[in-house]
């Protein structure tokens, strides 16, 4: 899906802004007819009203929207796009575009146009935006463009999304960019040590693969890892239907993963980039992995299995274990990890987990200017205890139910010593629409990391 600004030209309708406190001074600056109209029309300025003034001829001569007021904007993202959604389809040019919020009013507003069209046509009229004077374009569409792809990865059922379709999404980014790939599948994994890997996915039909795409020659050395659980049973730990619902989206951190990739190879980043994807589904067969099941890990700790539905951070695992080995300058792991996450911040917000002090208060202020809100959760090492078992290194699903967010991430970051890393537990989920959000697959994070990691990688 290709989200972009339209190109100037003089038949764009022009809009004015109208925040609830600028409602009176615009009113006034209308010729007597307009201002009779926008009364009858009920137009107050709030967040996704919107308003077109007729001509003579009763065509529209211009628009309006709301922007609310700077309180009620607080409670909310993408202020314009709720009005944007609203509009007849056409070409629109803002007068007077905002500039506190510029580039996520901008991005908002491309976002709009994104519709999930694979099994059902939809409607692709929409209000198309002129790019804002004195904006960079082209970072926003690549920002766009990152998060159509992860919605549309997110979006695609199993059936069409196992691990096959995403080794071949992740191989066409790839492709567009020239970046370089390698996949070990099957009982390959084993050859290669990816133990964890294997075990997990070996009772579906379609194999268990370590998706691995390489970009860039020179420059610190960023790996990019990523939950690809294409659908979860919760294998013989089997999940009630209903939590079995959305569970095509627990390949969440891939698709956050490759939209981030996108973005950074997009921008030409002066870095080498690793991207990392354990692809598996946990299915139930007879050669399903089982619950006292103690498996060695590719590091050489050993795991006790106490819940086959906690498989996102044995695949993990495995995979951050092979980026720590290249000693890189950063590793960034993403997966929609556990409920636990959910309950703590809800869906809207993504927590993440860092030593990093650099990083965590970059990623702090990056979030609320990238709209991409997200929230430090802490590595409290007193749990650590939790995650130890006794007959093995590692615990996969600690008893007790408590704290589950971190002591998911302490399990992960067992498995890096070489390199700075940090963790993010992901929804992916959009429950209900919302401006420039369909009710869906979503991308959460990673433009927060787009903004952030530059200056921790020095770049």
């Amino acid at each position: 899906m290709t989200l972009r600004f339209a190109a100037p030209e003089t038949s764009a309708l022009p809009v004015q802004v109208v925040s609830t406190q600028d409602l009176m001074s615009w009113r006034t600056s209308l010729s007597s007819s307009h201002e009779a109209w926008v009364t009858a029309s009920g137009f107050s300025g709030a967040i996704g009203e919107c308003v077109l003034l007729p001509g003579q001829d009763g065509t529209p001569v211009q628009a309006a929207i709301g922007y609310g007021s700077a309180q009620t904007r607080k409670r909310g993202r993408f202020a314009l796009a709720a009005a944007a959604a609203r509009l007849p389809k056409g070409v629109y040019h803002i007068e007077n575009f905002p500039t506190e919020r510029a580039e996520e009013e901008a991005l908002g507003w491309l976002l709009t146009g994104y519709a999930f069209d694979r099994y059902r046509a939809q409607s692709r009229g929409h209000a198309e935006l002129v790019a804002p004077q004195g904006m960079d374009a082209t970072r926003i569409e690549s920002m766009a463009a990152a998060e159509a792809l992860t919605r549309d990865l997110i979006n695609t059922p199993a059936s069409d999304m196992g691990p096959t379709a995403l080794e071949a999404a992740a191989h066409a980014l790839a492709q567009e960019f020239g970046a370089t790939m390698k996949v070990t599948r099957g009982d390959d994994l084993l050859a290669e040590n990816y133990p964890m890997i294997h075990a997990v996915g070996r009772a579906a039909a379609d194999a268990p693969r370590l998706i691995e795409m390489t970009w860039g020659h020179d420059g610190p050395l960023l790996s990019l890892v990523g939950k690809g659980v294409c659908f979860d049973t919760g294998g013989l730990n089997l999940k009630p239907g209903a939590s079995m619902g959305l569970m095509k989206k627990d390949m969440g951190g891939s698709a956050n993963v490759l939209g981030l990739a996108r973005m950074i190879m997009a921008a030409d980043w002066p870095i080498r980039l690793q991207v990392l994807i354990p692809a598996v589904e946990n299915a139930v067969s007879g050669n399903s992995f089982r619950p006292q099941d103690i498996l060695t890990s590719r590091k050489g700790l050993t795991v006790e299995i106490n819940n086959t539905d906690a498989e996102g951070r044995l695949v993990l695992a495995d995979a951050l274990a092979r980026a720590d080995e290249g000693k890189p300058d950063l590793i960034l792991s993403m997966a929609t990890l556990t409920g636990a996450a959910r309950v703590a911040v809800g869906p809207d917000i993504a927590p993440f987990f860092t030593d990093h002090s650099g990083l965590a208060a970059s990623l702090m202020s990056a979030g609320d200017a990238m709209a991409d809100p997200v929230w430090q959760l802490p590595f409290h090492a007193p749990y650590e205890a939790r995650i130890e078992p006794g007959i093995a290194d590692l615990d996969n699903a600690p008893s007790g139910g408590m704290a589950g967010a971190i002591t998911a991430a302490l399990f992960l970051r067992r498995f890096v010593e070489h390199a700075p890393y940090a963790h993010f537990d992901v929804y992916g989920w959009q429950p209900t629409p919302a401006p420039a959000r369909t009710k869906g697959g979503l991308g959460q994070g990673a433009r927060a990391l787009f903004e952030a990691v530059p200056s921790v990688l020095g770049i």
